[in-house]
């Protein structure tokens, strides 16, 4: 068998045959790289026991680990057959499914009882269905670069194929580290370009308008039904309900939907506020890391209407625990999906999901002159390209620029950092 330096370099080089080979590597005494007639390319490691037994292990493809990473795999399965412990025991233990590692080992793990997470579980689980029974260690690269390819087609957008993938590369890289795999088989699987200046959907001034109206006239409805299903129970006896004409708000979706525009919250920080978060005198709301999606606790400025708003709700619900709850169970929200989608038909607006309330916010922000850097701040985002999206409703600070040049280089300015206007 020839023995050489493997590189990346020489794997790509290396050509398929008639019949298979191996290429030893010159650095770890039995470590070789087998290359099949089929094209596929795998690295394998001989050793002897101090039995004087010897043996031959497959340690992983080719394509998930680098020539230094199986290097180092293969001392660690040498050092252990030293000690007189055979790898191949590691084998022979039951490889769990994707969907069994998932919910036997991941998922009790990981999840911690929020349901963002068990909405990512979900998510993988309906994503990957395809792969739910496959064990772990017959994942392999080229189907799920197939199965993406296959997602784009069906005309999911790069960004959202792109966290799938992150989510299910989460998974595997656990699988690895907890002795269920060699190596991660995505961990060299890039992502997908993406457009970052997509745009963004934010209401116009008259959707935002029919949006409120439809609002308050959901909480009409809900009043007069209210009104009737008390008149019903009254004539056969039975306890009256609260009367809804007596609350400012019949429910939590108007009050939700308005400190949404207003705050620029993610959906899972609004459902986990607690009151103990919100001070009043200094009108400041803190969304706790614990809460947040880039787990770094930071603080909100209240305006007038979530400042209103909470208020009313503060008096209409009391001070105590979630802000938020559950009408049905008294604990944390899940959804308002039914009663979100009901107001959107009414208001006659349509490509606007809830999340979109969040862009809503920022959009308003730089159309009315704030810099992006406090944008980025009041939305939490770690990187101010997430921001950046946002850069195009500013044209005029564009134009300032450019118009810059047709002045005489005397009469030329510093041009303003750190401005969305002058």
């Amino acid at each position: 068998m020839p023995r050489n330096k493997i590189t990346i370099a020489s794997i790509k080089a290396f050509r398929p045959r008639e019949n298979g080979y191996e290429v030893a590597d010159s650095e770890v005494c039995g470590l070789s790289l087998r290359v099949e007639p089929g094209g596929s390319k795998t690295w394998y490691l001989r050793y002897r026991l101090p039995s004087g037994q010897r043996a031959r292990l497959k340690i992983a493809p080719a394509d998930s680990l680098t020539p230094t990473e199986a290097r180092k795999r293969a001392q660690n399965k040498l050092s252990m057959a030293a000690k007189g412990i055979d790898p191949r025991d590691e084998r022979k233990r039951e490889i769990p499914t994707l969907g069994g590692f998932i919910k036997d080992h991941y998922s009790p793990i990981w999840l911690g009882g929020r349901s963002t997470q068990e909405a990512t579980i979900d998510r993988l689980e309906n994503v990957f269905a395809g792969f739910w029974k496959t064990r772990l260690n017959d994942i392999r690269l080229g189907d799920i670069e197939r199965h993406r390819s296959k997602r784009i087609q069906d005309k999911k957008a790069p960004s959202t194929v792109n966290r799938e993938i992150v989510a299910l590369k989460s998974v595997l890289n656990r699988a690895v580290e907890w002795g269920y795999l060699d190596a991660n088989p995505l961990a060299r699987m890039k992502q997908l370009k993406e457009d970052r200046a997509a745009k963004v959907r934010y209401l116009t001034a008259e959707e935002e308008d029919n949006l409120l109206k439809a609002l308050e006239s959901r909480e009409g409805t809900l009043r007069a039904e209210r009104v009737s299903a008390n008149d019903w129970r009254r004539e056969r006896g039975y306890a009256e309900l609260l009367d809804l004409r007596t609350q400012t708000f019949a429910d939590t979706l108007r009050p939700v939907v308005l400190l949404s525009l207003h705050t620029g919250l993610r959906r899972g920080e609004v459902f986990n506020l607690h009151w103990e978060d919100i001070d009043f005198d200094r009108a400041i709301l803190t969304v706790k890391g614990t809460a947040a999606k880039t787990k770094t606790t930071r603080h909100v400025p209240l305006n007038s209407v979530a400042l209103d708003t909470l208020r009313k709700w503060r008096e209409q619900t009391g001070t105590h625990g979630l802000v938020f709850k559950s009408d049905q169970t008294g604990g944390r929200l899940d959804n308002l999906n039914t009663s979100w989608e009901g107001v959107l038909e009414e208001a006659q607006i349509v490509g606007f999901r809830w999340h979109d309330m969040r862009h809503h916010f920022a959009s308003k922000l730089v159309m009315a002159g704030v810099d992006l850097n406090t944008v980025r701040d009041l939305l939490g985002h770690t990187d101010i390209k997430m921001t950046l999206r946002y850069a195009h409703l500013a044209p005029e600070v564009k134009q300032k620029a450019v118009e810059l040049l047709a002045r005489p280089v005397g009469e030329i300015v510093p041009f303003p950092k750190g401005k969305m206007s002058e």
